[in-house]
């Protein structure tokens, strides 16, 4: 095509089911088909782009972006992009669905979801929620070059919540899970367990007591330690952010930045619920290695950045068909060697957070803050009593430099993760870390 170098397509087709219960009444049902394609095209350094709906005509929507992409690089010149080339993936061992949920009736989905919701309605819970997911997605990727690859993946997940209240305090408890797998997402996990967890959770959460804030040794649990990996380190480490100056780790590539006990790695190949088999560019992934023993080693990449390095890509994402963004995947701090009994032994004095209620962080200046679930005091180097309403803040390459200890009890959790207006499946985790300074907030 004249004046055109590049261009491909993202063909999505897939069905998915919400299914949403209120205190045991339903209060949504829903069943979403998709089928699509997102085509793009390359002329020179800028891009176009266009989506079409439906059996559409792909040539027309390669001529859409075409067209598109040379106006737009008539008008705002850039310098010519170069790709690194790349192979046809590979595509082995996808994860199977043992159960498919589109064998299983609506009227089962919903009667075993009231099940789950009486676990978690125990004395003194006033309120619960109970939800489903399910979506089978076929993608299909096609290129310019000659790359054609297939893919199939089933996911789904439940969440359950607990809400209790005692003199106008409210705490929930929470509980979820989500899986690349079928319907046998409930006979790998116990939902029932679960529910009663979170029961108990948010009971026990009524009697807890804000602690006060300040500077002091913190020990951080596989969630949170996670979600601190993802949030701050790993949106810091995609090379767009690090090319727009928005990454705190910018110009850090071979310096130290953080405790040689630490190793943060992405790994699409995990059977985690990030797991990918390629990218929305037809890239074959593998495992990054992000951070090694405290220096940073690398980025992630889609081709266009991974041109601009010289380094392989693989990283490129996008929900459904979107544009291509440079996302993580499954992104975890590799297991160390203290057990947690030795990480409280040598805290002493200090507060182990526990699980993840959100927060914020600004990847630029390297800022961050996020609220947990609950947490425990720890005096004289053991568990003493519950608080809640704690966060913790600071800044990114100081904590990481203040890690004193890496557990050896690595866990991933499943989750979402936004970015561009685009929501992927994601897992982050962590084994248990001690930090000797971070700042707490609470009373």
């Amino acid at each position: 095509m004249k004046n055109i170098q590049f261009f491909d397509s993202n063909h999505i087709e897939g069905r998915s089911m919400v299914i949403v219960l209120d205190n045991g009444k339903i209060e949504n049902i829903s069943k979403n088909y998709t089928k699509g394609a997102g085509i793009r095209a390359l002329a020179d350094g800028s891009w176009g782009y266009t989506s079409v709906e439906g059996d559409a005509d792909i040539k027309s929507g390669i001529q859409n972006a075409a067209d598109l992409a040379i106006v737009m690089n008539q008008k705002t010149p850039k310098e010519k992009i170069k790709f690194e080339p790349i192979s046809k993936p590979t595509i082995r061992d996808i994860p199977v669905a043992k159960i498919n949920p589109e064998d299983i009736s609506v009227e089962e989905k919903v009667e075993m979801l009231r099940e789950v919701e009486k676990f978690a309605k125990e004395e003194g819970i006033k309120n619960t929620r109970v939800s489903y997911s399910e979506s089978i997605l076929k993608t299909r990727y096609e290129n310019s070059e000659g790359i054609e690859a297939e893919y199939q993946l089933v996911r789904t997940g439940f969440t359950v919540a607990a809400v209790a209240s005692e003199n106008g305090v409210y705490q929930v408890g929470r509980e979820s899970k989500f899986n690349i797998s079928g319907y046998e997402i409930f006979q790998k996990f116990d939902p029932y367990e679960l529910a009663k967890n979170a029961a108990q959770t948010a009971k026990e959460m009524l009697s807890a007591k804000t602690p006060k804030g300040g500077q002091m040794p913190v020990i951080l649990d596989q969630e949170l330690a996670g979600v601190f990996t993802h949030e701050a380190v790993g949106h810091a480490s995609e090379a767009d952010l690090v090319l727009q100056n928005d990454s705190v780790l910018k110009d850090r590539m071979g310096t130290q930045v953080g405790s040689p006990l630490i190793t943060v790695v992405d790994d699409p190949t995990l059977h985690e619920y990030g797991y990918y088999p390629f990218d929305a560019e037809g890239v074959e992934p593998k495992r990054t290695v992000l951070i090694q023993n405290g220096t940073m080693n690398s980025y992630l990449h889609s081709r266009e950045t991974s041109g601009i390095f010289s380094c392989r890509s693989g990283n490129a994402r996008s929900q459904g068909y979107s544009i291509p963004v440079v996302r993580m995947s499954n992104t975890y701090i590799e297991n160390g060697e203290t057990k947690f009994e030795e990480m409280l032994e040598d805290v002493r004095d200090g507060i182990y957070l526990i699980g993840s209620r959100g927060g914020q962080v600004n990847t630029g200046e390297g800022i961050f803050q996020f609220n947990a679930e609950k947490g425990y005091m720890i005096r004289n180097g053991e568990i003493a009593e519950l608080v809640r309403d704690v966060s913790l803040s600071g800044q990114v390459l100081e904590i990481l430099n203040h890690i004193t200890h890496v557990g050896n009890d690595l866990k991933l959790a499943p989750g979402h993760c936004g970015k561009a207006g685009q929501t992927v499946p994601v897992s982050d985790g962590a084994p248990h870390i001690s930090i000797s300074k971070a700042t707490v907030g609470g009373a």
